[in-house]
């Protein structure tokens, strides 16, 4: 699965996030995975369940976790159109896998810089923002990875390089993964950053003038 490979003829109801340059960055890291040897694969926030389906059409169990129930319809509605057993759960992705373990996670999470000191808990907006710092649901699957990875698992993790490479790095290191930053593409603002202009340039998270966003994929690996 390359760029611009993703499973064609997805559905998505209104409000669902659809892949776009970030989903297809991830699709290209998840394409170097060995997923034949995995059994058990997760995907947090799954939008359509396109990278789900990708990887239960290689073999393994993936279940996929939305905390959007529209999103959690169409992922089930594609996969149901694609006659592929995913397992696709509502929640929020901690309280829904508590104590399993898995060979594979792979996460787009919202990772969007916004004024409300909170993620919203309702609306499309769930799907990008993530705080004044752009790392509410970042921090929480670096916090979380080291309970759900078995042993030599892998973690996938996509992200604005606005919200800080380094840091996840760190904590992730800190959890006792070994991490890295295996991809980086450089993508034109989007209407969400562009409308934010002012606020981002004041928190010195976007310089004046600047136009283009740094997206990272970050792999860590369970030691």
């Amino acid at each position: 699965m390359t760029l611009g490979t993703l499973p064609p003829g997805l559905i998505a109801l209104p409000g669902v996030y659809q892949p776009q340059a970030d989903t297809r960055l991830l699709a290209q890291a998840l394409a170097h995975e060995d997923l034949e040897s995995c059994r058990d694969v997760l995907e947090i926030g799954t939008g359509t369940g396109a990278l789900a389906l990708y990887a239960a059409g290689r073999g393994p169990e993936v279940t996929a976790v939305d905390v959007s129930w529209p999103a959690v319809a169409t992922a089930r509605l594609n996969a149901l159109r694609r006659r592929l057993p995913l397992r696709v759960e509502h929640g929020d992705f901690a309280a829904r896998v508590a104590g399993r373990r898995y060979d594979l996670i792979f996460s787009n999470p919202p990772y969007v810089p916004a004024p409300a000191t909170r993620p919203p808990t309702r609306g499309p907006e769930r799907a990008w923002d993530a705080g004044p710092d752009g790392r509410a649901v970042i921090d929480r699957i670096c916090a979380q990875a080291p309970t759900l990875l078995r042993p030599g698992g892998v973690l996938l993790m996509v992200h604005s390089g606005m919200c800080g490479a380094e840091e996840t790095l760190e904590r992730l290191a800190g959890a006792g993964l070994a991490a890295r930053v295996t991809a980086k593409a450089s993508v034109p603002w989007g209407p969400v950053l562009r409308s934010r202009r002012s606020w981002l340039e004041r928190r010195g998270l976007a310089a004046e003038a600047e136009d283009r966003e740094e997206l990272v994929v970050i792999r860590a690996r369970h030691l």
